[in-house]
């Protein structure tokens, strides 16, 4: 089992940074990946990019160039930076994690989920 939990969401004007941190816990181990996700009211859950354990990274089309996933394996964290913020951005995000993650952006690789923390970007 590996327990997620975010933070760093709260409401910034357009144009505005974030970072999203999510700690894990429990079992984790050297091979497993971590994404972001996102869902905002009335819209299917989408991903925003995933990591693996080796550096690799992958970006939904609509943040690449805006967002950086990064990870601190010693620490165990995983952070989403977050520039030149759009309306459109405004969702909860979660973080999700994976023993094996054939497709990092494929939500159906991921077993484990944070609560999500909430992003408002506001005009």
């Amino acid at each position: 089992q590996v327990q997620l939990v975010e933070s760093g969401g709260e409401s910034v004007q357009a144009g505005g940074s974030l970072r999203l941190s999510c700690v894990a816990s429990g079992s984790t181990s050297d091979n497993y990946c971590v994404a972001w996700f996102r869902q905002a009211p009335g819209k299917q859950r989408e991903a925003v990019a995933g990591i693996n354990r080796s550096g690799r990274t992958r970006y939904a089309d609509s943040v690449q160039g805006r967002f950086t996933i990064s990870q601190d394996n010693a620490k165990n964290t995983l952070y989403l930076q977050m520039n030149s913020l759009k309306p459109e951005d405004t969702a909860m995000y979660y973080c999700a994690a994976a023993y094996r993650c054939p497709d990092l952006l494929a939500s159906g690789s991921y077993n484990y989920w944070g609560q999500g923390t909430q992003v408002t970007v506001s005009s």
